[in-house]
């Protein structure tokens, strides 16, 4: 029998075709092959929410070629991704490619590896149409929701926005901390640390000021701080306790979607979206010198840390060869999910255990092998031993007033030898430091050497990053592990939400849409409500529900709520950013606007006055070649990014690369360095004239 294999990407399909002998044939279908509509909502609400289905455009030749492999095929396997979306896709291909029910199966695996695409055959099974109308549910929810809001805000703010059933959740949880953090206020409050030594100059500690008469005590003013210092600065200091111990350290579990995206973002600066595109290039497959195409990791979106028994058994075998019997750890912990399709993966892991970062260095990109090297660090570190510290805790007494101290020192690394998070463990994690104290016991008298009163303020809760966001995302019960990265790109892309250092911060235009979210559809911004619908969702993918009963009991106050916000809310006018730039055509002010690339500078005597140019940053350096000019990023017409100087026609120094401290950047060979036309652009101006620049924040 010839056999065809239809997977999503063609790089899956080209490490999949070794596995399988010439009996098979594996083409892609290149992800989805029919959808809803683009221009209109695509659902027929008046026939029971019935979705109608398009072929994409621009999939015709593909198509074709689909159904001519189909044809010359004697049995075929769907082989999409092993979630909700790729049941669906799936489903789509079986419609739409005619298969008759006795000729097709589907299948699915974790990790693209040659047991797992054998295992996977042997255990085919007919497509689940739960797991299908579960993400028919997701599409339609966010069809009506986005269809029918988004021209609400074109009307109300400015054309070309949109809203979201999650997007507009995630972007009230950004403001909702922002206002929190504009709203608060400081508070004072003080440390005193003391500085003492023993009889020998060996013999120091530095102690922190706990309490009075074995009560701790929080010194909120300077008049608190003066009456301890004045008390205990002639005072005895006497040790009155000193406590040994041990600290313990667990191995982290392995890594799921949203704990991923969250340590590639704080070790390695990756966004969501970027780790995600980078994973689906481990998962799918790289060209392994002497290996050929090898799928290194397993599937990317999970909410399960379980480990297949055959996996868990190979790591640690590798732990004992590597490391020694005694780093192996106990049985590994998992937590899992209860939901079926989620359950049923495993945690992000390396599909080759021996296949250590060091042996594909040689055939991965630099961003490829640091993401597969967390990746592969982290799984081994968590069937390891945790990692052991020495403790020591001493309190001292003076004038009735008690200071404590300690010290903490790494005894046995276990995990730590492989795997060392942001937050390595180390002693200032718990307010300690690297003191020696092994000098310390009970009733000794140390000499007071000098006393350091601190001055601090309470601090605002952080802004949310993309990391912490994902998390706080995921601990809310709001979107899934492929929704995250998505999610996060919509808002900022929209500017809705800008990234600086980092950090997320709401953009005016963000703060209008949400204020008319939050007014108009209170219920679709609502975490608990945006949770709730996650679970019916689940509860389609069980089977406890009809996905069309979902829709019909939502619908209807989405509907009302609708029509009330055309009729009462106003038109929401948006107060742009103004600038120092004067306008040369009209004499205003410019304005910073957002575009489809970004921010630029625009007359906010549009339509009257249609000036508009781009809005230049500034590197921070000084041009290396006229010493008085600051160097400016640019973009050629065709989005490249070169570096030029704001003093120019004066002064023409331009470049590719940005230039390094103290010299001018180097020229790429055989590439012609950016024109001045490139230059006079982007600076808006005729020859000869100045320009003012807007500094980065």
């Amino acid at each position: 029998m010839k056999k065809l294999l239809i997977v999503e990407s063609p790089a899956k399909a080209k490490t999949i075709k070794k596995f399988l002998g010439s009996g098979y044939d594996v083409i892609a279908s290149n992800g989805h092959v029919r959808d809803l509509p683009k221009s209109t909502m695509g659902i027929d609400v008046d026939h029971d929410f019935e979705p109608r289905y398009i072929t994409i455009r621009g999939k015709g030749e593909l198509i074709s070629g689909l159904k001519k492999a189909v044809k010359k095929a004697d049995f075929v396997y769907l082989a999409t991704d092993p979630d909700r979306e790729g049941e669906a896709i799936s489903w789509h291909l079986a419609q739409l490619l005619k298969l008759p029910q006795d000729r097709y199966k589907r299948i699915t695996f974790n990790e693209i590896t040659k047991n797992a695409i054998k295992n996977s055959i042997g255990n085919a099974r007919d497509i689940d149409m739960e797991l299908v109308d579960a993400q028919q549910a997701r599409r339609v929810l966010d069809r009506l929701v986005g269809y029918q809001i988004s021209p609400l805000l074109w009307a109300k703010v400015k054309s070309g926005l949109s809203a979201g059933r999650v997007q507009s959740v995630a972007l009230k949880i950004v403001c909702d901390r922002e206002n929190e953090i504009n709203a608060f206020v400081p508070e004072e409050y003080w440390y005193i640390d003391v500085s003492l030594s023993g009889s020998k100059a060996s013999e120091k500690l530095v102690a922190r000021f706990g309490g009075k008469d074995g009560r701790k005590m929080e010194l909120k003013s300077k008049a608190d701080v003066d009456t301890v210092c004045e008390a205990v600065k002639n005072a005895a200091f006497k040790i009155t306790d000193i406590k040994n111990g041990e600290r313990h350290r667990k191995a982290p579990l392995p890594f799921t979607t949203s704990t991923l995206q969250q340590e590639a973002s704080r070790q390695l600066s990756f966004s969501p979206a970027k780790t995600m595109q980078i994973a689906q290039q481990l998962y799918e497959g790289v060209d392994v010198a002497g290996h050929g195409t090898v799928g290194l990791i397993t599937y990317l979106r999970t909410d399960s840390t379980r480990i297949s028994e055959e996996a868990d058994k190979a790591v640690r075998v590798y732990i004992r060869e590597h490391y020694g019997n005694e780093y192996e750890g106990a049985a590994g912990e998992s937590k899992s999910s209860s939901k079926k399709i989620q359950d049923a993966h495993e945690a992000i892991r390396p599909s080759y255990i021996d296949m250590d970062p060091a042996s594909v260095k040689e055939s991965l990109s630099r961003d490829q092998l640091r993401l597969y090297k967390l990746i592969w660090q982290r799984f081994v570190a968590s069937r390891m031993e945790q990692a052991v510290y020495d403790t020591v805790s001493v309190r001292l007494e003076a004038a009735g007033y008690f200071f404590t101290s300690g010290a903490s020192k790494l005894k046995f690394e276990g995990f730590m030898s492989v795997y060392k998070p942001e937050n390595d463990g180390s002693e200032e994690e718990d307010g300690v430091n690297g003191q020696d104290l092994s000098w310390v016991s009970a009733n000794k008298e140390v000499k007071c050497k000098e006393i350091k009163p601190e001055q601090h303020y309470t601090q605002p809760p952080a802004h949310y990053n993309e990391a912490s966001l994902v998390r706080t995302l995921e601990e809310l019960g709001i979107g899934r592990p492929s929704t995250y990265a998505p999610t996060i790109s919509t808002i900022v892309s929209r500017h809705y939400v800008a990234k600086e250092n980092r950090n997320l911060y709401m953009t005016e235009l963000g703060e209008a849409v949400n204020q008319i979210m939050s007014e108009a559809f209170p219920e679709i911004v609502d975490e608990n409500f945006t949770a709730t619908m996650e679970k019916l969702l689940d509860s389609i993918e069980e089977g406890d529900i009809g996905w069309k009963t979902v829709i019909r009991n939502f619908y209807p106050d989405l509907k009302k709520a609708v029509d009330a916000a055309n009729k009462d809310i106003e038109k929401v006018k948006i107060k742009y950013e103004e600038t120092d730039i004067i306008c040369e055509r009209c004499g205003r002010k410019m304005v910073i606007k957002y575009g489809p690339h970004g921010k630029f500078l625009a007359c906010p005597g549009f339509p009257e006055c249609r000036n508009a140019k781009p809005l230049l940053e500034k590197t921070g350096q000084i041009c290396p070649k006229c010493g008085k000019g600051d160097v400016l990023i640019m973009k050629t017409k065709k989005g490249r990014r070169f570096y030029g100087c704001s003093c120019y026609p004066d002064c023409d120094f331009v470049s590719w690369q940005k230039p390094s401290e103290g010299r001018e950047a180097s020229k790429e060979t055989g590439t012609a360095a950016p024109s001045a036309a490139d230059v006079e652009a982007q600076l808006g101006i005729e020859k000869g004239k100045s320009v003012k620049i807007k500094k980065k924040k």
